[in-house]
């Protein structure tokens, strides 16, 4: 058995099966052992460890049904199957690959005893030449004819699985690396549209900061006039780095957006007049990034 689960892979392959459906321990070695063809199961000792410690780092959690723990990928689970998509694909292909290896193993060991039972018979039949008739013998060629014709169908299949298998693995690989191009450019693109509506002289953030902060330049302006520098601007939230996962980075800017403005308030209290503006600031930002985020014509 070539060692595919080698350095936590068999880890990441545990991910991908809790990320097709939530299931429980026995279902999970039930699918190794259906991926491998019946060729490879790991064993109870193998797989719960495992799956206990995934649920301590948090990427997967379990509930109890019928006495069993049945096993569901969490986000943060689905955010480091992403994250390994290439080395998914890679695993998939490499699991093919043992898979033919194995297959290959039994069509030499069916070989061999095929060889070694041609051997026998022809030792035997020379041993007791006189006592075998010739319709025993016709059965004993039968059987050895039927023992060839299924290896070769066994060498068959294995064959076209195998060509199967890396043609599958292949896609898999491209389809992966799309994807993470394709989110790697809408959580720049998001990032950027969010910037861009901080930075704007009137901005939300930079509007209300100055405000709460209480006589800065912002606070006497009229609306739609350039606002005092404030937590706002280009350099706004940059410790915040872009994932993979475009919809999870707009909640980690909203989440910081949020939090700015709770901080200026608490510091520097709200007036009934401020509020008044605040909410009409936080109605026109609402609605330009609404407008953002819709589907360009």
């Amino acid at each position: 058995m070539p060692p595919v689960f080698a350095h936590g892979r068999l880890r990441l392959y545990l991910l991908k099966l809790l990320d097709e459906a939530p299931r429980h321990g026995y279902e999970v070695i039930r699918l190794l052992e259906e991926r491998f063809q019946g060729l490879y199961a790991p064993s109870a000792g193998t797989v719960y460890p495992r799956l206990a410690k995934l649920e301590a780092e948090g990427l997967v959690t379990y509930a109890t049904e019928g006495g069993r723990k049945v096993y569901s990928i969490t986000e943060t689970g689905r955010a480091e199957l992403a994250d390994r998509g290439g080395e998914l694909a890679d695993l998939e292909l490499e699991i093919r690959d043992s898979v033919s290896e194995l297959a290959a193993e039994i069509r030499d060991d069916v070989r061999g005893a095929a060889g070694d039972l041609r051997r026998e018979m022809r030792a035997a039949a020379s041993a007791t030449a006189t006592q075998v008739d010739d319709e025993s013998w016709k059965a004993a060629k039968e059987e050895l004819r039927k023992a060839k014709q299924e290896w070769k169908e066994q060498a068959r299949r294995a064959k076209d699985e195998s060509r199967r298998a890396r043609e599958e693995a292949q896609q898999a690989r491209r389809q992966a690396k799309e994807a993470q191009e394709r989110a790697r450019e809408e959580v720049q693109r998001i990032a950027a549209q969010l910037q861009e509506q901080f930075a704007k002289p009137g901005g939300v953030l930079g509007s209300l900061a100055g405000a709460w902060l209480g006589g800065g330049p912002a606070a006497n302006a009229p609306a739609g006039s350039p606002s005092a520098p404030g937590p706002s601007g280009a350099g706004w939230a940059e410790d915040l780095a872009p994932t993979a996962d475009p919809a999870r980075d707009l909640d980690r800017l909203l989440d910081r957006f949020r939090d700015d403005v709770r901080d200026a308030a608490r510091d520097h209290g709200v007036t009934p007049a401020q509020l008044a503006e605040a909410r009409a600031h936080l109605a026109a930002a609402a609605a330009r990034i609404e407008a953002g985020l819709r589907p360009k014509a």
